[in-house]
C-alpha cells in the first residue's frame, strides 16, 4: 500500500497543482455506478485492490483536508479552480449553481456531518467566488 500511494502521489498527484483539482480527480476514478475505484497503471503495477485501496484512502485525505480548511482556503481554491477549467468562470459559476456537481466529489465513506459541511462552505465559497467575480467585471 504504501508503494502504490507514493506513485500515486509522485506520478500523479504532484502533477495536479490544486487541492480541489486533486479531489476532482480522485473521484473521477470511481466508478459512480458501483462506487469501485479504478486506475490501470496502479492496477498493473501493483494489483485492482490494492489500486482500488490506495485511491480510496487518497481520495478520503483529500476531501477532509478541503472540508476542513478554513473558508477563505477554500474559496481560493475553488476560484483557481474554477478558472483552470477552461471555460468562462460564470458559465461554470452558473452551471456548479444549478448542477452542484461537486456533490459527486465526495467519497462514499464520508461521514455525513463532514459531508454537509463541506457542501454548505462550497455552496458559500461559490456566492462568494461569484461576487468576486462580478466586482471585476
Amino acid at each position: 500500500m504504501e508503494a502504490a500511494r507514493e506513485n500515486l502521489n509522485n506520478r500523479t498527484l504532484a502533477k495536479i497543482g490544486l487541492e480541489f483539482a486533486r479531489l476532482i480527480y480522485l473521484a473521477s476514478t470511481r466508478d459512480y455506478n458501483t462506487g469501485r475505484y479504478y486506475h490501470d497503471g496502479l492496477a498493473f503495477q501493483f494489483s485492482e485492490a490494492v489500486a482500488a485501496q490506495t485511491l480510496s484512502e487518497a481520495h478520503k485525505e483529500v476531501f477532509t483536508d478541503l472540508a476542513l480548511s478554513p473558508l477563505e482556503d477554500l474559496v481560493d481554491e475553488l476560484q483557481a479552480y474554477l478558472r483552470s477549467v477552461g471555460a468562462e468562470s460564470n458559465e461554470v459559476i452558473r452551471a456548479w449553481e444549478r448542477l452542484e456537481p461537486y456533490r459527486v466529489a465526495v467519497p462514499t465513506e464520508s461521514d455525513p456531518l463532514t459531508t454537509s459541511f463541506f457542501l454548505a462552505n462550497v455552496k458559500i465559497a461559490l456566492a462568494i467566488v461569484e461576487s468576486r467575480e462580478r466586482a471585476t467585471r
